[in-house]
Order: structure tokens, then C-alpha cells, then sequence
């Protein structure tokens, strides 16, 4: 037996049993107020309920996956096996390749609803025309305009776009052709957001701004064609482009040794009125008052 005359030492003993003692009768809830215990017994129920969801969703999940069968192919096509299990199949081109075996997943908020909320309808202003014919200012103008109406817009520049989405397309045909693409897909999320997404580039070929309105609801596609002759977009030459072109130093270049094919049916058409170029603040105007009158300023 072993005998203690420290009396501090014995004290402390007594103390630390006690504790212990306090801890293990409140199961590791010591000194913890009333509203905690509750909001741990509210959590400890939520889990349960949700392990009855998962409980039902497992099996519904595993029949979907069940008659799924994926495979590559040399050259990186992915195709689908079967489509025995009645999921929803969608497939998406890109580049040559394309996503298979998914399903598009529908949310109870919508366009509609979004436009409500914003008071507004969401579409794609593309304005299309050769470099230096006024559609980066025309865009800005724009912008600037119904912002100041209090609508919320978004611009895509040709040029900021290829600064980080698309740095990694060349100005080779197929690769402008992925870059409209690409261009287009987004400015559609835009729209489909509520906002008037305005995309200013220079997509120069009809099939691919043809193939970006067919994407989009009927209407929700405004082409707007800035027809300025070469003679003055070459003036202009803001970039210097023109100058390099004409040089050599830039091979394919719209408008010089590659062709800009001019919109048919744009819904908007801006150009010279005699000699004089409108204001960008009046051109912008004019597209305001097509917006309005197609009532997209107002849910």
C-alpha cells in the first residue's frame, strides 16, 4: 500500500477524479447550453431523414448506371454502347469528339423565372463585321446605355475572349470555327441566365453565326452587322493590323486574304448614312429601340 503525505499531491487526486467523474455522467457534454444540445439532436435527425433519401436514391442511381457501357476508341470518340436503360442520351460535337451518355438535369428555377427577377429578357446581340468597323465601341456604347437603364448586360470580346477561354485556338479556319463555337455556347448560358449578353466579334463565315442562332430560341439571336466599307475600317486600323496584313507579316487575314461573307438577313443594320458614320452612342440607340420594341427590356 502505498501512502501519500503530500497533502497538495492528495487534493489534486481528489480534484481530477472528480472531473473525470462530471465529464463521464454528461457523456462529453460538459457545461455546453441547452441550445446546443438541441441544435446536435436537430442535426443528429436531419442525417437520419437523409440517409432515408440516399437510401432511395442508391437504387434508382445504380438502375441508371446499370445499361451504361462506355468505350474509347482509337481516337478518342466515345461511344455509346446501349441505351437499354430509357435514360435521356445527348450528345455534343466538339472538335471532332464527342460527350455521350449524358443526361440533362432540369432545375425548378428557370429562365422565366430569372428574367422576373431581373425584369428583363435574356438574348444574344452578335454584332459582326471586319476589324476596325466600330463593334468593340459600339459594344461598350451599348452596355454603357442599359446599364444605365438599370438592365444587366455582359460583353464578349473577340479579343478578351482569346486572352483566356479560348488562348489556346490559332486563326486557322477550323479553329476560328471553334472559337465562334465556343463563343457561342457561352453567350447561350448568358441568355438562358436573363442577361443581354452582347458578343462582339468579327465570326466572319454565315454557317458559323448560322449555326450559333440555331442554338438559341427563336428571336433570342439579334445579328447585328456593322457594314462599314474595307476602305474605312483599313483607315481606322486601330490595332495596326491592316497594316501588317498588307505586308505579309499576317497571313489570313478577314478582309485582306480571307474572305468576311456579309449577313443576309441581320435583324439590325448599321452603316455609313452618306458620308458621315454615326455616333456610337446613336447606334447603340438603335439597337436600344429594336430591344424595346421586341420587348426585351421588360420581363
Amino acid at each position: 500500500m502505498i501512502q501519500v503525505k503530500n497533502h497538495s499531491l492528495i487534493f489534486n487526486f481528489s480534484l481530477r477524479r472528480n472531473l473525470i467523474e462530471a465529464q463521464s455522467t454528461k457523456v462529453g457534454f460538459v457545461n455546453f447550453p441547452a441550445t446546443s444540445l438541441n441544435c446536435r439532436r436537430n442535426l443528429t435527425s436531419t442525417s437520419t431523414n437523409l440517409s432515408h433519401i440516399k437510401a432511395k436514391e442508391t437504387p434508382r442511381m445504380s438502375s441508371l448506371k446499370s445499361g451504361i457501357e462506355v468505350k474509347s476508341n482509337e481516337s478518342g470518340i466515345i461511344n455509346n454502347s446501349d441505351d437499354s436503360n430509357g435514360s435521356i442520351r445527348h450528345e455534343i460535337s466538339t472538335k471532332g469528339k464527342r460527350s455521350t451518355n449524358i443526361v440533362w438535369h432540369k432545375c425548378s428555377v428557370e429562365k422565366i423565372d430569372r428574367q422576373e427577377l431581373l425584369q428583363q429578357k435574356g438574348c444574344v446581340i452578335w454584332i459582326t463585321g471586319l476589324s476596325g468597323s466600330g463593334k468593340s465601341t459600339l459594344a461598350c456604347a451599348l452596355t454603357r446605355a442599359l446599364h444605365s437603364q438599370g438592365k444587366l448586360t455582359y460583353v464578349l470580346d473577340g479579343d478578351n475572349v482569346r486572352h483566356g477561354l479560348n488562348r489556346d485556338l490559332t486563326f486557322k479556319p477550323e479553329d476560328r470555327a471553334e472559337n465562334i463555337r465556343r463563343i457561342g455556347e457561352v453567350a447561350k448560358l448568358f441568355s438562358d441566365a436573363g442577361i443581354i449578353c452582347i458578343a462582339s466579334v468579327i465570326s466572319p463565315y454565315r454557317k458559323d453565326r448560322d449555326a450559333i442562332r440555331s442554338i438559341l430560341p427563336d428571336g433570342d439571336f439579334i445579328e447585328v452587322f456593322m457594314d462599314m466599307p474595307l476602305r474605312v475600317c483599313e483607315a481606322r486600323d486601330p490595332k495596326g493590323l491592316y497594316k501588317l496584313a498588307r505586308a505579309g507579316k499576317i497571313k489570313g487575314f478577314t478582309g485582306v486574304d480571307d474572305p468576311y461573307e456579309p449577313p443576309l438577313n441581320s435583324e439590325i443594320v448599321l452603316e455609313y448614312e452618306g458620308d458621315v458614320c454615326p455616333s456610337p452612342e446613336v447606334m447603340a440607340d438603335k439597337v436600344i429601340c429594336y430591344l424595346d420594341a421586341k420587348g426585351y427590356l421588360k420581363a
